[in-house]
């Protein structure tokens, strides 16, 4: 099996700066991507896409459909911010108001998968009443996520609460939702200082996709492909093995660069040598 057949993608925040939808996908198909994963973060600007006008929406299908490179993921991150298992009720609601337009919006753009959260709070202080709120929120979106036939992928965070795959697989059976599955991240497994193969292994049952990155322990972000301590050959062994012909996601920070070789480029080129090789 060639893993290099399997559907590659690009997180969005790889991508140098643009100022139209239709200039990203095109990067993104220049860049030899197959479809490109949606960030709706903590800051305002991302923030802002829940609030779309319908023109705003439709001036993005126009740019999926001129260019033919679908957004296929969308990544929910700013329920780090902003938690359903919140101790604060205000924060509560416009979380779930949050989730409620997410997947709005991946209806209406086509998005496949809607990635969540794998805590229940972050910057605030997890208890046995957040933990118990984050599962009955957990449950309720996999049910949102069947009515609209959107997949909730539940990624294996960077702080411990569910940083290995036992943890989120626990999850998973708990909630017992087949519309709630695993999004590992190779990553953040080898940062929390886990045995990524073994790990592997584990989310052979769950994963609906896979996060591609570099780390080193303790350091989960930011860290160039092949300055890391990701095991990447045996990594790619391991979900061959498993018969994993589902999508990757390359998950990497331009950080505003513009000049010289995009690294979503060349990251590609560097993670498709090593698939190849296997």
């Amino acid at each position: 099996m060639d893993l290099t057949e399997n559907p590659i993608g690009i997180y969005e925040k790889a991508l140098p700066p643009f100022s139209e939808w239709e200039e990203a996908l095109e990067m993104t198909r220049e860049f030899g991507y197959d479809f490109l994963e949606l960030s709706i973060d903590e800051s305002e600007e991302r923030l802002a896409r829940l609030s779309w006008s319908a023109a705003k929406r439709k001036e993005l299908r126009r740019a999926i459909d001129r260019t033919g490179v679908p957004v296929r993921h969308l990544c929910l991150s700013a329920h780090r911010k902003v938690s359903f298992a919140s101790s604060d009720a205000a924060t509560r609601d416009r979380a779930w108001e949050m989730m409620h337009r997410a997947m709005e919006l991946c209806t209406e753009l086509g998005v496949r998968i809607l990635q969540t959260q794998g805590h229940d709070v972050y910057y605030e202080e997890s208890t046995d009443e957040t933990w118990q709120r984050y599962m009955e929120g957990l449950a309720i979106a996999a049910e949102m996520g069947r009515e609209a036939s959107v997949m909730i992928g539940l990624e294996n965070a960077d702080i411990a609460s569910v940083g290995s795959v036992e943890q989120a697989a626990a999850i998973i059976d708990e909630i017992g939702n087949p519309w709630f599955q695993m999004y590992p991240d190779i990553g953040n497994i080898v940062a929390h200082g886990y045995d990524l193969v073994s790990q592997l292994t584990r989310a052979t049952r769950y994963a609906v996709a896979i996060h591609i990155k570099d780390a080193r322990p303790g350091e989960f972000r930011r860290v160039p492909f092949g300055e890391g301590t990701v095991p990447f050959d045996s990594a790619f062994a391991a979900i061959r093995d498993m018969g994993y012909r589902g999508p990757f996601v390359i998950e990497m920070w331009n950080d505003g660069k513009r000049d010289g070789t995009p690294i979503a480029r060349e990251a590609l080129r560097w993670v498709r040598e090593r698939m190849g090789t296997i």
